[in-house]
This record gives C-alpha cells, structure tokens and sequence, in this order.
C-alpha cells in the first residue's frame, strides 16, 4: 500500500490529469481564454455564445465539462448564467507545472516562463 503523501501525490496528478483533459480541445480552450480575458467579471452564456460562434448546445456541454473540473464557477443572475474563471484551480495547476519543470530538475529555466507572461 502507498504511503500517504505517494497516495496524496497520485489523487493531485490524477486531479491535473482530468482538468489538462477538460481543456485539451479547442473550443474549451478558446472558452478558457475568454474567461480570463474577462476576469474578474466573467461572462454570460450569450456573451460567450455570441464570442465565440459555438451553437448553445455544443457551448452547454462544453461549459458542464469544465464545470465538472472546477476550472468553471457558474452563478445564476436572474434568468442568465455567468460562468468566471476559477483562476484558484489554474493558480494550483500552473504551480504543480512549474514545481516539477522549473524547480525540481530545471528542464526549464523559470525567468523564461516569467518573460513569456509579459
């Protein structure tokens, strides 16, 4: 049986895994990118329908898929949905990344993913 931080280690891997996954096609990630760029307010539903020209179905599945994942929070405002980044859950994702590529081995030199966000 796996020790408790080894079992702790694979629940998070597996938790990155699934949220890499919810964003590892187009449309979501185009829907990602709209949020951010929206952040902190978010959009509605229409707003990113109309954005992004995806049919309210397609838009609905994928905003559930991301939901799901907790890269989503969706409140209900009257008669719409406003959906905003959970930049907590990115925030965790990103440092898990950087953690294992930028500090531990050095596969990549941290002020080259700094100069990238500028």
């Amino acid at each position: 049986m796996p020790a408790a931080s080894s079992r702790k280690n694979i629940e998070h891997v597996a938790k990155y895994a699934d949220m890499l996954s919810a964003m590892g096609t187009e449309p979501r990630l185009r829907i990602m990118q709209s949020l951010l760029s929206a952040h902190p307010d978010g959009l509605v539903v229409s707003d990113i329908q109309s954005e992004l020209e995806i049919p309210n179905s397609t838009l609905s599945h994928h905003l559930d898929k991301l939901k799901n994942e907790e890269l989503v929070h969706v409140r209900r405002e009257g008669t719409f949905l406003r959906y905003t980044a959970n930049t907590d859950a990115l925030q965790e994702l990103l440092q898990f990344l950087y953690a294992e590529c930028c500090t531990r081995n050095k596969a990549v030199k941290p002020q080259n993913i700094v100069q990238l966000c500028k």
